[in-house]
């Protein structure tokens, strides 16, 4: 395994540049969240905003178990800087998007990208830094996602309001630029190299059939009629290319995600859990910021304190959820996580034209606490359930599950939305019609200084986002009921083939 061996006394350096690319990823989903609005009035495409976030996460999630492995056969610097440079190159082709779907391309490019930053910073760190040192360090990476969360949401709005959506992409250039040189200054490596089999195959056919899957969940009922016959042949071709992802898994020598993490209840029950966290994030995070502003009539940077409440909640709740799993345990305090995660639910549930944008900062701060609870004792159980030869498998997967669950809660949330949205534009009367825009574009006259707009327009438009964002609220509370659900699935101790014992739990450092 390719070792880095610094000179001691630049460790910090090196942290300091792994927090800065951390930076980059952890920002990437709100800030550009808060801009969805702006950037789908002037460019249009309003159906297509949910491919934004869901093959930037797709592209993520593929990629991640590759870049470990090369990162293994190489060393990690150079995939790492790899991962960066790529990721960066596609923040300045989205900013100079010129159309939605050029902007969901560039944007799959920066996903190629944010799949080799997380692992190999976290490897990278885990080289560095010995297993009693590694808490404290831990603890300095993960303030990088609590305070990203908070400064995400508001910067975009800053740069939305009195700037350019374009921006938003652009600003991750000086931090990137001070990342690599950091890393490349500071980490050298002697590299003892290992070959692997790189499963390429089943990345392409989990990346294929997941694509086309999110395809039709996105155009079915709006670009093409769900029992239609290109409704029925993308999804059975989505389905098949899975059939064979999971045909390839089974021989493959170092598959890209070995199966027999879903064979056991605990890891099961904790991987599902973990999908149903970035099923109900990625929710939030891709809507929330356009109902305060199409709906609410809010301000970009009001919108993005409204998602940023959920990223204050999130760490202060990960924060007790420590102490709470050691007294209770990690099944049970996932399991309080998913109540509160219901608590929210019906608290989005509640709100509508009539509401504020301060109750949607509560409810948003609400599940980001249940969520908090969730996702900390769920990825720390399943890595306490294994032996240190299974905890790199063990937790890859649990990221896996976890992007692959926004991905796919991206694509059926912007469905709810777009076919609600389509049906009560089509029922306008014809006054109003008349002064609309084609398809889901009507969509945009809610948002943004729109003087030219009659009132009456405005608020059929607002009213008619109100019911499709209502749906997507409507399917968060099914979402967190379903989360509470799979829970349940874990026993409250890990058995048979998970379990581990504390002698065996870390290897000598």
């Amino acid at each position: 395994m390719a070792k880095a061996v610094p000179i001691p006394a630049h460790r910090t350096s090196i942290l300091a540049g792994l927090m800065m690319m951390m930076g980059l990823t952890a920002m990437d989903s709100t800030i550009v969240a808060t801009a969805i609005p702006s950037i789908v009035h002037d460019l249009g495409g309003f159906s297509l905003f949910p491919w934004v976030f869901s093959l930037y996460l797709l592209a993520q999630a593929a990629t991640v178990p590759i870049y470990g492995k090369l990162a293994d056969q190489y060393g990690r610097k150079p995939v790492l800087m790899f991962a960066a440079l790529l990721f960066l190159l596609g923040s300045i082709l989205s900013g100079l998007s010129w159309g939605m779907v050029p902007l969901v391309v560039f944007r799959g490019i920066q996903g190629l990208g944010a799949g080799g930053i997380m692992p190999i910073a976290t490897t990278v760190v885990g080289d560095l830094y010995s297993v009693e040192e590694r808490a404290r360090v831990q603890g300095l990476l993960s303030s990088v996602w609590g305070i990203s969360a908070v400064i995400g949401p508001a910067i975009g709005g800053l740069l939305v309001q009195y700037a350019s959506w374009h921006w938003i992409f652009y600003i991750n250039m000086p931090l990137g630029a001070a990342a690599l040189w950091q890393i490349q200054s500071y980490l050298h490596e002697n590299v003892a190299h290992r070959r692997h089999r790189i499963d390429f195959q089943g990345s392409a056919l989990l990346l294929t059939g997941m694509v086309l899957i999110i395809l039709d969940l996105l155009e079915g009922g709006v670009g093409w009629r769900w029992q239609s016959t290109p409704s029925v042949l993308v999804m059975a071709a989505g389905v098949i290319a899975l059939a064979g992802f999971v045909a390839v898994e089974l021989r493959a020598q170092e598959p890209v995600l070995p199966l027999w993490v879903f064979q056991d209840r605990f890891l099961v029950g904790a991987n599902l859990g973990s999908m149903m966290v970035g099923l109900m994030s990625i929710g939030l995070s891709s809507f929330l910021p356009t109902f305060v502003q199409g709906v609410q009539g809010a301000t970009p940077l009001i919108a993005g304190f409204a998602l940023a409440a959920m990223s204050i909640g999130w760490p202060l709740a990960s924060s007790q959820a420590g102490k709470l799993y050691l007294k209770v345990g990690f099944q049970r305090t996932a399991l309080l996580g998913g109540v509160v995660t219901v608590v929210a639910g019906l608290l989005f549930a509640s709100l509508g034209v009539g509401s504020t944008p301060p109750e949607a900062a509560a409810a948003s701060f609400v599940l980001g606490c249940g969520l908090g609870l969730m996702s900390t004792s769920l990825v720390v159980a399943v890595q306490a359930s294994v032996d240190w030869g299974r905890r790199g498998v063990v937790t890859g997967a649990n990221m896996f599950t976890r992007n692959v669950g926004s991905a796919v809660g991206a694509a059926v949330f912007g469905s709810i939305l777009n076919g609600r949205l389509l049906a009560t534009l089509s029922r306008a009367p014809a006054h109003i019609k008349a002064s609309l825009p084609s398809g889901l574009n009507a969509a945009s006259l809610s948002v943004g200084n729109q003087l030219h707009v009659p009132a009456a327009v405005r608020a059929f438009v607002a009213a008619a986002l109100d019911f499709g964002v209502h749906g997507v609220f409507l399917a968060l509370l099914a979402a967190s009921v379903l989360g509470v659900l799979v829970v349940m699935i874990m026993p409250h101790h890990a058995t048979g083939a998970s379990a581990v014992s504390p002698s065996r739990a870390a290897p000598d450092d």
